[in-house]
């Protein structure tokens, strides 16, 4: 574990110095020391779903199961907006970039994600043009710097990411940009936490709730879970002291049995959120009817797609005849659906490591850098 630097503070290492205290090696060991306390006074076995692929990688990366008492269960959930892409989503995004004249953009690890036969990487290696981007303002230069062009940014995330799409819409109407389209793949926390959660036979206790989802949203969203599903609920922060904290207020509401939704993530989130980015994207986007969710199946009202007035801007209208709607099914070994319902581990797969690796993904889940099964392969099986 890092230790919190000694080095005299100046503008170089200042950030490093507050991120250090968020991964200090005692207050680490003191809060699991106080977790296990409290654990061994419970009696019993709980589980925590972490909601959020980033939440999943940190727990992983610095094994904090291998810190606390054998009672305590963290449960990965479908908080990673590449591991939950369906393929069909994917065919799309594909059979757009093998159009003439067609520019896609999107996000990195989008690149990798396989589709029904191919992925978007290998289309590119083919020769399309597909391009990822940091940021979706990006898109504007591309999209100047080739009039000649078609460019389609194909826009994923959950609400993190959904301003930065609202904004570039909103520029691209400011500047009259005439080839930029958006094919929508922007999906809510909520609808897919309820998915997990009204299934029966789902082992969930309490769940430490997305922090940069409520930087925008506020964490007033999850309240449903307290007062439909009477589980305690914690926003918490990524680094391991704020893992460990979020673990703490929940195994202390699971004793008291004082169901509430908290908020440890208080250095950026609150229960309101960004007002300005919520009504930016209220402005720009509504609640679709449903999603197709890699591992969930179809929940309603779980995206979100244009208003009709920006219905020009539409890719998935603009170029509907040219877009396939029929995908073929995840390999039949492939675990990733139930780890995204928390119902399996990565190393219950037969095919990790194996035959599905980062270099050669055969599930989402293996993907990205906040897939719980890339996380796995990187840093190994947690405890």
């Amino acid at each position: 574990m890092n230790r919190v630097s000694n080095s005299p503070l100046n503008e170089a290492n200042f950030e490093d110095y507050l991120v250090d205290a968020f991964r200090a090696e005692k207050t680490i060991k003191a809060l699991a020391a106080r977790i296990n306390s409290m654990l061994e006074e419970a009696g019993r076995p709980l589980a925590i779903m972490e909601v959020c692929g980033g939440h999943t990688h940190n727990i992983v990366r610095y094994n904090l199961p291998g810190l606390l008492h054998d009672n305590l269960r963290f449960i990965h959930g479908p908080g990673c907006p590449v591991c939950i892409m369906p393929r069909g989503r994917v065919d799309h995004a594909i059979a757009l970039a093998k159009q003439p004249d067609v520019i896609l953009v999107t996000l990195g690890d989008m690149l990798r994600v396989p589709g029904s036969s191919s992925s978007l990487q290998q289309e590119r290696a083919a020769g399309a043009d597909i391009r990822f981007v940091y940021s979706p303002l990006e898109v504007l230069t591309i999209a100047k710097d080739h009039p000649g062009k078609k460019v389609i940014f194909f826009a994923i995330g959950f609400e993190t990411t959904t301003p930065m799409t609202a904004a570039l819409l909103q520029r691209v109407i400011e500047t009259g940009s005439k080839n930029v389209w958006f094919h929508m793949n922007h999906v809510l926390v909520c609808p897919a936490v309820h998915a997990v959660l009204s299934d029966d036979t789902n082992q969930v206790d309490a769940l430490i709730a997305p922090s940069h989802v409520s930087v925008i949203t506020g964490a007033e969203i999850y309240r449903f879970i307290v007062d439909e599903y009477k589980k305690p609920v914690v926003v918490g922060g990524f680094e391991p002291v704020d893992i460990l904290e979020s673990t703490m207020m929940l195994v202390e509401q699971l004793l008291q049995g004082d169901v509430d939704l908290r908020v440890q993530y208080t250095r950026n989130a609150d229960f309101k959120g960004n007002l300005e980015a919520q009504q930016l994207i209220s402005k720009y986007f509504r609640i679709a009817e449903s999603f197709q969710w890699r591992g969930l199946g179809e929940i309603p009202a779980s995206s979100l797609q244009l208003r009709s007035e920006f219905a020009e801007f539409d890719a998935e209208l603009h170029f509907a005849g040219i877009l396939p709607s029929v995908s073929t099914p995840d390999h039949k070994l492939c675990l990733c659906p139930s780890i995204l319902k928390g119902k399996a581990n990565p190393v219950d797969c037969r095919l990790f490591g194996r035959a599905c690796t980062p270099a050669s993904p055969l599930g989402a889940c293996m993907v990205s850098s906040e897939g719980a099964c890339a996380s796995y392969y990187k840093y190994g099986a947690p405890r």
